[in-house]
């Protein structure tokens, strides 16, 4: 795909670059001071002239200036829409599955992150929905898995963490054949990479503590849809419940969009380096990244992405403890959870970000406990592969 250039400043006609966007998307100079950046409005409540008639702020549960720009800057970043900013990634992704009702099945992706598998198995299904898990690179699986009463498609892609590619185009439109929503999660893509809202997706949910933050120092969510009715369902969701975030973390995840562009690059640069790398590695029995030629869904990224992203898993000639032993030796790939941020990470998925999966789920998946994930960061990639070949070696 080449560089996006669908993004309307609010307020205007102009149409700008991705790269332009992330930077002024949202964000307008201050009424009073002209202050360039976004304000902190640290408050919890607004005066009213009036009972009942406010400025358009009466409470920071429903409405903060700080998270209104943060959700322009987002909606805007995916082609249009409303953007709803929530707490964490976790909490936009609750809010989607509470727009369904006790008796409403899910198709899902059977690579997923461990977080939303739990969250569907271990709480929703006690409030009676039904979750089926497939592998939705294959069509007619999914096919093959909906019912009368499904409801919604969940696709992660890349997925989390065998970087499975998924046609969203195409799931997009078997789940409106169904009558369901079709829902991605964009979080390892970024809106830099994939618009899943330009191929018929309804909702797109990230875990803007990862590559949209980009720093490791703030953790939010965000759900963007350009369906009116999803949008202000979500809001009333939202408000309802209150998983919303502080000013102080849309603050910071603002701020780190506008150098989402600059950072992407560099991300998919160096994990491009490190994939080639690793496929030549005597210990490497495979890699996972979606740029290789030989993933298997190459051709689909090639199509709907306009690049392939920093994040990179591979499996061990080895066991989970070989596997292990790996993140206990790198000196610059950090053994950490969560993805996105500058510097790179490692990390064991079968005993850490996917531990809440079964075993037998995981393994029937194709997770192996052997397999190592890694967040590319922006460093220089000849640092990130000598630290690799350091911990690699015998």
């Amino acid at each position: 795909m080449t560089e996006q250039r669908e993004h309307t400043n609010p307020g205007s006609q102009r149409r700008w670059s991705s790269a332009t966007t992330c930077v002024h998307a949202g964000t307008e100079p201050e009424p009073i001071t002209g202050a360039v950046m976004t304000p902190i409005f640290q408050t919890s409540t607004y005066v009213q002239p009036f009972p009942a008639r406010h400025k358009g702020y009466e409470y920071s549960r429903t409405q903060n200036p700080t998270r209104q720009a943060l959700e322009a800057c987002l909606a805007a970043l995916e082609g249009g829409g409303e953007g709803i900013a929530f707490a964490s990634g976790m909490a936009a992704i609750d809010a989607v599955l509470r727009l369904l009702e006790t008796g409403n099945h899910v198709v899902a992706g059977n690579d997923l992150y461990g977080g939303t598998y739990r969250l569907f198995k271990r709480v929703y299904e006690r409030f009676g929905l039904a979750f089926s898990f497939v592998d939705t690179t294959d069509l007619d699986a999914v096919r093959a898995a909906i019912r009368p009463e499904t409801a919604l498609l969940w696709i992660e892609t890349p997925s989390n963490p065998l970087l499975r590619v998924s046609d969203l185009a195409a799931l997009a439109r078997l789940a409106h054949e169904h009558g369901a929503l079709a829902v991605a999660d964009n979080t390892f893509a970024t809106p830099l990479l994939q618009r899943p809202l330009d191929l018929g997706i309804d909702i797109v949910v990230h875990s803007t503590t990862k590559y949209l933050g980009g720093h490791s120092d703030v953790v939010g969510g965000s759900a963007i849809t350009r369906e009116p009715e999803l949008a202000r369902r979500l809001r009333f969701l939202q408000n309802s419940a209150g998983a919303v975030p502080g000013p102080l973390d849309c603050f910071l995840t603002l701020r780190g969009a506008k150098t989402l562009h600059v950072r992407m690059e560099r991300h998919c640069d160096n994990a491009e380096r490190i994939a080639r790398w690793l496929c030549e590695h005597p210990r490497v029995a495979r890699v996972h990244y979606p740029g290789l030629p030989d993933h298997p869904g190459h051709a689909i990224a090639s199509r709907q992405m306009r690049r392939f992203g920093g994040m990179v898993s591979f499996e061990l000639r080895g066991n989970a403890e070989d596997a292990m032993q790996v993140c206990t030796r790198t000196r610059l790939f950090a053994c950490a959870e969560s993805l996105g941020g500058v510097e790179s990470l490692i990390e064991h998925p079968a005993s850490m970000t996917h531990a809440s999966i079964p075993a037998e789920v995981r393994r029937l998946a194709g997770l192996e406990d052997g397999l190592l994930r890694l967040s590319v960061g922006i460093e220089d990639a000849d640092d990130l592969i000598e630290d690799l070949g350091q911990a690699l070696a015998p």
